[in-house]
């Protein structure tokens, strides 16, 4: 039973944002503080607290900058003021120093961490230059970052990194990220929402977008960067159990709550069916991988075939049977057809190669439909009798077991079908009574 994690971007996703998702999902704050510690880096102080969107309690958490002096935190929607052309001075009036994709690297490598923890930075900030590289029509080795602008950059990517890490999570599965519309405002001029470096990563690594009627970005770089890095899988299993919770808030005001949901998912390894039938017994479901094989057999004597049935059956197929048939040269033969589930085809063929002459197999799949059903004990003149009631809407039917009919027959020498309709008519009786 593996352990996912499922990013909900119903609100977008921003770094800010998937680091407080993480934190309030278990993430050791301490082991985070430490491992930016490592990096050595200065102009920046971190702000861990919870804050209330729509009624909902979530982890805020914020990278403030102080080299500007008023140490405001970043927003969701800051990345693009991070980056600059080649050649071009930065437009901050207190820095124009910059740093480039490899730049940034070094700074990774002081990290006191995992080589799985570094890798995931590195890829996550490669995504980043790359989307601004294309955007900016530029090389990846001309596209720099602020000096200061990128600092919050780097502290959200890290760690993201170290509290996935932290969390143990290494299989993870994105919802559409919801997007707005308009534009928003950098130092390179005004751009169009989703701002052309989000719009590149989106396009690379096949992430579903969905327009919303909010005003303004959604999904910033650094998030869909994140999201594009992180992500494992695109479906979620179809049985799984929720875990645990973790929302992490953003800065924004939209028409929901703006809060990035990170839910812990257990894959319990089991099919809808297989899980209903786990609590319900035999359950009243469709059952969606249902497979048939099916062989046409001429030169397989008669105990050849019996024996290959109780093999078969005894091996998860869920029925088999034999059709008679007439093959090449008009000789009798029998197809031979076995029901199973998806799980049990691979060894039900290795059954049928290995038990019968087969040389080929034909399988198709199918779907069923069955009905609930569970095992009663119903007390008759002749003794205790299995019976097995069915349920289709308000109607219950009722059919003894033929092992248990079997065995009073044998024992008390009494014919099959006088214990038979003795059985189902108590099973009735008691069903009315009780019903």
């Amino acid at each position: 039973m593996g352990k996912i994690l499922y990013l909900e971007c119903n609100s977008g996703i921003s770094g800010d944002m998937t680091v407080g998702a993480l934190l309030d999902l278990g993430a050791d704050r301490d082991v985070l503080i430490k491992a930016l510690d490592s990096m050595k880096l200065h102009g920046y102080h971190l702000h861990f607290g919870r804050k209330e969107t729509c009624g909902l309690d979530a982890f805020d958490f914020d990278v403030h900058l102080e080299e500007d002096g008023h140490g405001e935190g970043h927003s969701h929607g800051e990345a693009h003021d991070h980056v600059s052309l080649h050649g071009h001075e930065g437009l901050h009036s207190h820095s124009h120093v910059h740093r480039n994709l490899y730049d940034v690297y070094e700074i990774i490598d002081r990290l006191d961490s995992n080589s799985r923890v570094k890798e995931l930075a590195r890829k996550m900030f490669h995504i980043v230059a790359e989307a601004e590289s294309k955007a900016h029509g530029l090389p990846l080795e001309q596209v720099h970052f602020h000096e200061v602008g990128a600092i919050d950059s780097i502290i959200d990517i890290v760690s993201v990194a170290v509290c996935m890490d932290n969390l143990g999570i290494e299989d993870v599965a994105v919802s559409p990220l919801s997007e707005g519309h308009g534009h928003v405002h950098c130092q390179h001029g005004t751009l169009p929402v989703p701002v052309p470096a989000t719009a590149n990563i989106v396009s690379a690594y096949d992430l579903e977008l969905r327009f919303t009627d909010n005003d303004g970005e959604m999904v910033t770089p650094t998030g869909a960067a994140i999201a594009a890095a992180l992500r494992t899988r695109k479906k979620l299993p179809a049985n799984c159990r929720l875990r645990k919770i973790g929302m992490g808030a953003g800065n924004k005001v939209f028409h929901q709550a703006n809060v990035l949901r990170a839910m812990l998912l257990e894959d319990m390894g089991k099919t809808q069916e297989e899980d209903f039938q786990e609590e319900a017994g035999e359950a009243a479901y469709p059952e969606t991988k249902m497979w048939v094989l099916e062989t046409n057999l001429d030169d397989s004597t008669g105990e050849m075939l019996g024996f290959a049935m109780e093999a078969l059956l005894a091996s998860d197929a869920l029925d088999v049977w034999y059709s008679p048939i007439y093959m090449k040269k008009n000789r009798p033969a029998y197809k031979l057809s076995v029901l199973c589930r998806e799980s049990a085809r691979k060894p039900l063929e290795d059954i049928l190669f290995e038990q019968t002459t087969a040389i080929g197999i034909r399988r198709y799949p199918v779907e069923r439909t069955t009905l609930k059903r569970e095992t009663r004990q119903v007390g008759t003149k002749y003794g205790t009798v299995e019976v097995k009631a069915c349920f289709h809407n308000d109607k219950v039917f009722c059919y003894p077991e033929y092992e248990s009919i079997r065995r009073i027959c044998q024992e008390k020498g009494i014919d099959f079908q006088s214990v038979y309709y003795e059985a189902r008519k108590e099973a009735e009786k008691e069903e009315e009574e009780h019903g």
